[in-house]
């Protein structure tokens, strides 16, 4: 009986969409004439090389080739096996949803279990460094200092999250092996990590269109000033909420601190991102979700500080 409720309310939902979105072409036709625009000039050039790159390395092991010394601080540090190395640095680099896909694949090798795949989300969700220097801090913000200041807090407050997630995460001593696999040629792993890369940036143009739409919609329905919609905006989808704060009258230092929040916690859009890479795992989504609240709390303190002592 629960199961044909939430299947009606579904159907009512969607139905309602479409007339929403018959009634209101233009607007659609607007927003998702933006999607395409941010995906193209903004999205895929600062995350489709990472994608590559990042693929490319976890096939070739890149863990093994990672200094020793380094390795067991990290794993001590953050209380994780040694394959999680290799997510946290591709991360950095990559940023979100790379850490959802190299968490996939590490799963999928056998080489994380469910639980340490769900802790290591925790912590390595990070925004791609040149989203942040470029389309954040000189498109947005009109400065470049204001990247750095952003790209260091919403970095700390990672770490300071894994430092304090560990405490509450129990390690399994498990004998972590690779299963032996047919070699692959260097040409055979490119194109792979090519296709793999295009999947996923047609999963994260498909998602931000759906949360653009949804946001306008909801926007002109509610009526929403300047200020609630931005928030709106930004919970929702984080490159139109960062646009939108960009363009309102207030102080520079509320713009750094709330663009920084509102990359930590990497709007719905990107969570519905994360989560389609955990389908059919066991990986459990809810330490993510509550993680990156706290993530954009801190990381937002942190901004603060650094505005307020450089700027």
């Amino acid at each position: 009986m629960k199961n044909k409720i939430f299947d009606l309310m579904v159907i009512l939902s969607f139905l309602i969409l479409l007339l929403e979105v018959l009634f209101h072409k233009t607007l659609v036709f607007e927003t998702i004439s933006y999607s395409l625009h941010i995906w193209v000039t903004s999205l895929i050039p600062s995350m489709f090389p990472f994608f590559v790159i990042s693929d490319i390395l976890i096939q070739y092991h890149i863990t093994n080739y990672i200094p020793t010394w380094l390795k067991k601080t990290f794993t001590k540090l953050f209380r994780v096996s040694e394959p999680v190395v290799t997510v946290f640095f591709l991360s950095c680099i990559s940023g979100f949803p790379s850490n959802a896909r190299n968490t996939r694949a590490l799963y999928d090798q056998k080489l994380l279990t469910k639980e340490e795949a769900s802790h290591a989300l925790i912590f390595t969700h990070f925004s791609n460094p040149l989203f942040i220097l470029s389309t954040v801090a000189v498109f947005f913000l009109h400065r470049e200092a204001y990247g750095y200041c952003i790209l260091v807090a919403h970095y700390l407050g990672n770490i300071v999250l894994g430092v304090i997630s560990s405490y509450f995460y129990s390690p399994h001593d498990i004998n972590y092996t690779h299963l032996k696999e047919k070699s692959q040629s260097f040409s055979t792993i490119l194109i792979k990590a090519i296709r793999s890369s295009i999947d996923t940036l047609l999963l994260i143009l498909g998602t931000l269109t759906c949360f653009l739409v949804l946001s306008s919609l909801m926007i002109h329905h509610l009526k929403m000033g300047a200020y609630s919609s931005s928030i709106m905006k930004g919970i929702l989808e984080i490159t139109m909420g960062l646009k939108s704060l960009s363009l309102l009258s207030v102080n520079d230092c509320y713009k750094v601190v709330i663009s920084t929040m509102f990359i930590s916690f990497g709007g719905l859009s990107v969570h519905l991102q994360v989560l389609s890479q955990l389908v059919d795992t066991e990986i459990s989504y809810h330490p993510f979700f509550i993680a990156r609240i706290f993530h954009a709390i801190i990381s937002g303190g942190i901004s603060y500080l650094l505005f307020c002592f450089f700027f």
